[in-house]
């Protein structure tokens, strides 16, 4: 339950401090570790999420593919790789794209105030969204981000990352084995990417 999560506190060269209730972090904007992944489909588009509007904090916004925390003792890499089919129900792997700090009132009282680590992956299949978590996903491309910016359909953390960190949208390693393998199977079922676009 999100009110027994644990996140780890960490100071501002990201060194971990003990650790803190994920809502308790929330109400007095400790600084903590987390990390955001954005898988794209090869072709421009990256895949986001609308959060669930009974989510404890930014219901009904926009957000990149999936958002997260490592647990105490828990390596964030491990923490990704882990959660990274929970939402959505998809599988990709990860590489490491940097970092980033923010801070940001996210309604009700709540801050996050989080160092990030970032982490790109491709897939290509079907998205099962768990319904408890997630209202809607898409695949948007960079023009599609920054039309949902101007009518303010993103996340506050979504929103920075765009505005300050651009390069967290553009999904660009290589591809892999495994991503090589969902797209051959994709285009053997005869699917079309085209039918998970919003």
């Amino acid at each position: 339950m999100v009110s027994c999560e644990q996140v780890i506190v960490v100071d501002e060269w990201n060194q971990a401090r003990g650790a803190i209730g994920k809502i308790d972090a929330n109400r007095a904007g400790t600084l903590h570790r987390a990390f955001s992944i954005m898988l794209g489909d090869g072709r421009g588009a990256m895949l986001l999420q609308r959060r669930q509007l009974s989510k404890y904090h930014s219901g009904g916004m926009w957000a990149n593919t999936r958002c997260g925390h490592p647990r105490p003792g828990e390596m964030v890499m491990a923490a990704a790789r882990l959660r990274r089919s929970e939402e959505l129900g998809v599988q990709a792997e990860l590489t490491e794209a940097g970092v980033f700090r923010y801070r940001a009132d996210v309604g009700d009282g709540l801050i996050e105030n989080e160092y990030v680590h970032l982490f790109h992956g491709f897939f290509v299949g079907d998205v099962m969204p768990d319904p408890a978590e997630v209202s809607e996903v898409r695949w948007a491309s960079i023009h599609d981000v920054h039309e949902m910016v101007a009518r303010s359909q993103l996340a506050a953390w979504f929103r920075l990352y765009v505005a300050e960190c651009p390069d967290f949208l553009q999904v660009q390693h290589q591809r892999s084995p495994l991503w090589e393998r969902q797209s051959q199977l994709t285009a053997s079922k005869s699917r079309s990417l085209s039918n998970f676009h919003a």
